[in-house]
């Protein structure tokens, strides 16, 4: 199953984030805006809003990462990233879906790595995106009976 979450409210540049960013100074505002503004950067079709207090960012209104600063780390976070190639070992998390990678001042690990797992995990979502798009509603994969039975006596 293609599941993905979905917020209605996503817009190209929320007013709100940028009131977060304001509010998040220092080393640890400075880390959060930076790769906030990589995934910003991701495409045309990317959108933000705040969620659950911190900034989000979707494919359209399906959300594929975030970022959030808590009093000695940023969180990069991404909502599939279970499922994201991560050859350098950067993910932390045990959920079915999430993952994250903790960011310290001073200590910018493999940042290639992790510009490549948000590029990674918006690849990801817009291709699920994109299949839902094209699923057909399971209501028009078949004919209910009644019209088969109408359709066949109508040629007979």
């Amino acid at each position: 199953m293609n599941q993905v979450l979905r917020f209605s409210g996503s817009v190209k540049r929320d007013p709100a984030i940028d009131a977060w960013m304001r509010e998040h100074r220092g080393e640890l505002g400075t880390i959060a805006n930076y790769w906030f503004e990589v995934m910003r950067e991701c495409g045309d079709d990317v959108r933000e809003l705040l969620h659950d207090g911190h900034p989000t960012v979707c494919v359209g209104d399906a959300a594929f990462a975030y970022v959030n600063a808590f009093k000695a780390h940023v969180n990069v976070g991404f909502f599939r990233g279970a499922e994201i190639a991560d050859p350098k070992g950067l993910l932390e998390g045990t959920g079915k879906f999430m993952r994250h990678v903790k960011l310290r001042p001073g200590h910018d690990r493999y940042p290639t790595a992790l510009t490549k797992l948000i590029k990674a995990a918006y690849t990801d979502m817009k291709k699920r995106v994109e299949a839902d798009l094209l699923r057909v509603p399971s209501h028009k994969k078949r004919p209910n009976r009644a019209m088969q039975r109408t359709s066949i006596s109508h040629f007979i």
